[in-house]
């Protein structure tokens, strides 16, 4: 069988590995499947390549051209992920686990690449919050900004997702503007590298954007400074090795760490045997202990039940764990595959016997199983193991030992402020999960365990059926967690992205804010168009156009006619003695739904042109009311313009009502969908 050399993507080019290189076995055969790794990485051709042929390349593009990039990425990927399937079983992975994996990665890409279309502006600033206004006449302005960090991200990503695992951290990185260098773990990093071959083989990505590090980095973290970024996910003592680098210390380099986890599921107290959730929690616990053996950093470690329903959950989790059928991961047939290594073998059997001394074996032996299809002593296989800890609250292994496989340890509470506690034992995890009907529940195990856990995922009878599990992390949410988990929040949409930007406080006047923003700012200059702006397509509008509309004045005949219309008849457009007894009114006023109706018709084009439709309103404010006899006047002002699709894009209008005396009324932003000039 030939021998892959895994090759390392260095500043354009492939290396392969040299005579230092270590040899990867086949999780399941046990023979050497491949090599990978140099005794020298060139510190200075990566850090020059990306710094100065990826960077510029990316900051150059805005977020909505780099969100495509993803996209076609991804859906170049999609088309070809047969071929880091076939080579994943190799890692002990089953089809199920693949899906994961490969598939989850691929997702998890789409999905950062249509919140950067739909959640950040097709421009070079992303503006964080609001403006805030510094002066009591509005001529100075501040406003929270977020720019693409001018260095580069060093990944250095775990064994257990050669694909996930780094597509994950690549998507928001290459989102901010940022090139990456991956660094995957020796014992899987041929998956990686066949994914990285295909990236770069797409012609999508930019030169310089992505290389890849198979073996050990060298003296890479010493050439790392304050632009530049960390990003790990292993063990908690690799964590503070790498962490406490005097050069990244020295230089502040960011560092985001996703580490150990002693996660916690907590069978809720209303959950007793035959109801929904009881089956429930038993079909999470397997699925959590026997996917990828076992080998998730949100897999279920801890599992925490009513004393009383204690002996039905071991009893209920040992029948479905004797029907896992454990073996070769190409066989349709088989359930849980092998470890990734016999050292990953070694390493769980290692802190099994830290468990045993605090917690009885209640299932699964590793000196008496059975496996399907592939030779035992040849393959890293293990049985799944359940344990049971009587007193854990003397316990202390059981609490802080993570056995990184197909290993759980139950343990029964007296109530649910003792089930909190036991839960937030761990120091620290990915995810808490709670499975409850209660509502009462839930609400208090957040106020008492939110702190403890980067995510609390409830299921039920209502949610089953879509949820997405305990042990699956989403790209919209956040997936890092406090204390032993490392602190860190590698996913939650947009958040991801911020990790690879640095916010900067801008302070000026409104024309100095839209100029850096790209948004028109209140206050700031305005112009009129050359026709009326609904006349003028997409590309035609410029930020700050502005049309002033004629008066038109609100009478009571109007405001009885809209109550009768509508059937909106509440007292303060209707009587004149309950209006006046209302603080906010001088009698009766106009809807505040007239007033924009009104001034909607103040502004539109009634013919057909490039508006193609008008899809909402954001931030309505009425400021003053309108009484029968005032005159309104509208204020139409373009803010912002996102391209959408090849044929439309989205105008961001800013609109404010005045009445005669030019006081506020009412302000609000308009959206509507544009046409370009070529298909007007």
């Amino acid at each position: 069988m030939t021998v892959q050399d895994v090759q390392s993507f260095i500043a354009g080019a492939w290396l392969a590995p040299d005579s230092s290189a270590r040899d990867i076995r086949d999780a399941v055969t046990g023979r050497v499947i491949a090599r990978a790794g140099r005794a020298q990485v060139d510190a200075g051709a990566l850090t020059d390549h990306a710094l100065h042929v990826g960077a510029p390349a990316l900051r150059a593009m805005t977020f909505h051209d780099r969100a495509r990039m993803l996209k076609a990425l991804a859906l170049y990927l999609q088309e070809r992920k047969q071929r880091l399937y076939d080579l994943s079983f190799s890692t002990g992975a089953t089809q199920k686990d693949h899906l994961i994996d490969v598939d989850g990665g691929i997702g998890t890409m789409l999905v950062i690449a249509s919140k950067g279309r739909r959640e950040m502006p097709d421009g070079h600033v992303y503006l964080d919050g609001e403006i805030e206004q510094l002066s009591r006449k509005g001529s100075f302005l501040g406003q929270h900004v977020c720019t693409p960090l001018q260095g580069m991200a060093v990944h250095i990503n775990a064994f257990n997702f050669p694909v996930w695992g780094m597509l994950e951290k690549l998507a928001p990185t290459l989102l901010a503007g940022v090139p990456a260098i991956v660094k995957p773990a020796t014992t899987t990093c041929y998956v990686t590298e066949a994914c990285v071959r295909l990236m770069q083989e797409s012609g999508i990505l930019p030169n310089g954007t992505l290389q890849l590090v198979t073996g050990g980095l060298g003296d890479l973290l010493d050439h790392l400074g304050p632009q530049d970024v960390v990003s790990f996910t292993g063990s908690a003592d690799t964590a503070l090795r790498l962490r406490s680098t005097p050069n990244l210390l020295r230089n502040s380099v960011r560092f985001v760490a996703e580490q150990d986890s002693l996660n916690a599921s907590i069978l809720g107290p209303d959950a007793r045997p035959g109801t929904p959730e009881f089956d429930l929690f038993i079909k999470e616990v397997h699925r959590e202990m026997t996917i990828k053996a076992g080998q998730k950093c949100t897999a279920i470690r801890r599992i925490i039940a009513p004393e009383a329903q204690v002996d039905a959950v071991i009893t209920a989790i040992s029948a479905r764990l004797r029907d896992t059928v454990i073996g070769d991961p190409r066989d349709p047939a088989t359930h849980m595959g092998a470890l990734v290594s016999t050292a990953q073998r070694e390493d769980v059997l290692t802190k099994c016997e830290t468990l045993a001394a605090e917690a009885e074996r209640v299932f699964g032996d590793p000196g008496s199983f059975t496996v399907h299809g592939a030779d035992k002593a040849k393959g890293a296989f293990l049985p799944p193991m359940l344990f049971h800890c009587s007193d854990p609250d003397r316990a202390a292994r059981v609490h802080d030992t993570e056995a990184f496989g197909p290993v759980a340890t139950i343990m029964g509470y007296r109530d649910l402020p003792h089930a909190i506690s036991l839960a937030n034992r761990g120091a620290g995890s990915l995810v808490a999960s709670v499975i409850t009907h209660d509502a009462d529940v839930a609400r208090e195990v957040v106020i008492g365990a939110g702190a403890c856990h980067g995510r609390v995922y409830f299921n039920n009878r209502d949610s089953m059926a879509e949820a997405t599990g305990h042990g699956s992390p989403l790209p919209h949410m956040v997936h890092g967690g406090p204390g032993r988990a490392g602190g860190g929040e590698e996913l939650g949409g947009v958040r991801g992205v911020l990790h690879y930007m640095q916010r900067t406080a801008v302070q000026g006047s409104p024309d100095i804010l839209t100029a850096i923003t790209g948004q028109w700012v209140p206050g700031a200059a305005t112009a009129p168009g050359p026709a009326h702006p609904f006349r003028r397509s997409f590309e035609e509008l410029r930020i700050g156009e502005t049309l002033h509309t004629a008066e038109r004045e609100v009478t009571l005949q109007d405001i009885e006619h809209f109550a009768e219309f509508t059937g909106d008849t509440f007292y303060a457009h209707m009587d004149d003695a309950a209006a006046q007894r209302n603080p906010f009114f001088p009698g009766r006023v106009a809807h505040g739904y007239l007033l924009l109706s009104f001034a909607a018709g103040l502004f539109v084009d009634p013919d057909e042109g490039p508006v193609l439709a008008n899809t909402g309103l954001d931030s309505l404010r009425f400021q003053k009311p309108v009484s029968a006899g005032d005159r309104i006047k509208v204020q139409l002002t373009v803010k912002a313009k996102t391209r959408r699709t090849d044929s439309y894009g989205e105008v961001r209008w800013h609109v404010i009502l005045r009445n005669q005396n030019d006081e506020p009324v009412a302000e609000y932003e308009l959206l509507t969908m544009n046409a370009y000039a070529s298909t007007a």
